[in-house]
C-alpha cells in the first residue's frame, strides 16, 4: 500500500512539473506560382517560388515557469525552401538562422542570449502592410535584398544577429524598447542597436538604429572594413476602413566612396469583408550619387481560416538607367 501511495505521489509531482513546462513544434509553409522580373533583369522567370509573403520556417519553442513571475524560454527555428525542400533561405544558410537562443523573462523584461532578431526587423515588418514579405513588400525588399550590383540593400547585416545579447523592456504605457549587442571573436568589432515601438489605440510609432561592423548569420568583418549605420522612423494609423503606413530612413557607410542612401515608403491595408484585405505599398530609395529605385505592389490576401490564407500580388520594380520589371504571383500560406 505504501508503495502504491508513493507511486501516486511521484506521478502527481511529475504531472505538476510537466504542467509548468511547455514545448511546441511549429512553423509556416508559403509557396506561390508566378512570373517574376525585377528591374534590370535580362529575362523573366516563370516559376514556383517559396516564401512569397513569409519565409517558410519550422522549429520548436519551449518555456518553463520558474515561479515568482520568472520564466525560462528557448527557441530553435530555421528557414527552408518549400519548392525544393532545401535548408535555409539560400545555399549556405545556417540550420537555425531564424532563432537559436535561451532567455529569462519576468517583470524586469526579457534577457536573451544567442541568435535572435536584429533591431531593424520588427519596425520594418510591423510598419508596412505586407509584413515580412521578402518576395513582394517594397520596404522589405529595399531594406534587405540586394539586386545584384545594381542596388545595395539598406540593412547590411541581416534581419537577425548571431552571438547576441538582447534586452527587451516590459511594455509601459504602450511603449516598449529593445537593446541589441552582438559579440564576436574579432577584437574591437561589434554590432549595436536598438528600437522603440509604441502602440495606443489606432496609432503606432517606431524607430530603430543600428551601427554594424559584422556580417550575419556568420559573423565576420565587412569585406571593405567599413562601419555602416542605419536608422528608420515609422508610423501607422488604423482608421478601420483603411490602415495607413509611412516610414523614412537612411543608411550610410564610414567610407566616403560609398553613397548615403535614403528610403521613403507609403502603404495601406483595406479590409474587404471579414476575411480579406487589399494591400498596397510603395518604396523609393535614392543614393546620393546613384540610381533611384521605386517599387510598387498591389495585392489581395484572403484568409480561409485562422491559419491558412491565399494571396495574389502584382509588383512593379523600377531602377534609373535600367529596364523596369513586373511580377505577378498567386500563393498559399499555412501556419502550423
Amino acid at each position: 500500500m505504501k508503495k502504491a501511495w508513493l507511486g501516486l505521489a511521484c506521478l502527481a509531482v511529475s504531472a505538476g512539473a510537466m504542467a509548468q513546462s511547455n514545448v511546441q513544434l511549429m512553423g509556416l509553409a508559403d509557396a506561390y506560382v508566378g512570373s517574376v522580373k525585377m528591374a534590370g533583369d535580362a529575362t523573366r522567370a516563370n516559376k514556383m517560388g517559396t516564401g512569397g509573403m513569409t519565409t517558410s520556417w519550422f522549429g520548436m519553442r519551449g518555456t518553463e515557469d520558474l515561479g515568482g513571475g520568472l520564466k525560462a524560454n528557448v527557441a530553435f527555428t530555421g528557414f527552408f525552401r518549400l519548392d525544393t525542400g532545401s535548408q535555409g533561405r539560400f545555399n549556405g544558410d545556417n540550420l537555425f538562422s531564424r532563432d537559436a537562443n535561451v532567455s529569462l523573462a519576468g517583470g524586469f523584461g526579457t534577457v536573451m542570449l544567442g541568435r535572435g532578431l536584429a533591431p531593424n526587423f520588427l519596425p520594418t515588418v510591423l510598419f508596412n502592410p505586407l509584413g515580412d514579405s521578402f518576395g513582394f513588400s517594397p520596404l522589405i525588399i529595399h531594406n534587405n535584398v540586394n539586386l545584384g550590383t545594381r542596388f545595395a540593400r539598406n540593412n547590411p547585416s541581416d534581419t537577425g544577429w548571431s552571438s547576441e545579447v538582447l534586452y527587451s523592456t516590459p511594455t509601459m504605457g504602450g511603449l516598449r524598447a529593445n537593446i541589441h549587442y552582438a559579440l564576436t571573436g574579432v577584437a574591437g568589432k561589434k554590432n549595436i542597436g536598438g528600437n522603440l515601438m509604441y502602440a495606443a489605440g489606432p496609432l503606432g510609432l517606431t524607430a530603430y538604429y543600428e551601427r554594424d561592423q559584422l556580417t550575419n548569420p556568420n559573423t565576420s568583418v565587412f569585406a571593405d572594413g567599413s562601419t555602416k549605420t542605419v536608422w528608420m522612423l515609422g508610423g501607422s494609423y488604423d482608421a478601420k476602413v483603411v490602415k495607413g503606413f509611412v516610414t523614412y530612413g537612411e543608411s550610410k557607410s564610414s567610407l566616403a566612396t560609398t553613397p548615403k542612401q535614403t528610403t521613403f515608403s507609403l502603404g495601406a491595408s483595406v479590409p474587404v469583408g471579414p476575411n480579406g484585405k487589399i494591400l498596397a505599398a510603395y518604396a523609393n530609395s535614392k543614393p546620393d550619387n546613384g540610381n533611384r529605385r521605386q517599387t510598387t505592389t498591389v495585392g489581395y490576401d484572403h484568409f480561409l481560416s485562422k491559419r491558412t490564407d491565399v494571396y495574389a500580388m502584382l509588383m512593379n520594380d523600377r531602377l534609373t538607367t535600367f529596364s523596369s520589371g513586373t511580377s505577378l504571383a498567386l500563393g498559399v500560406r499555412h501556419r502550423f
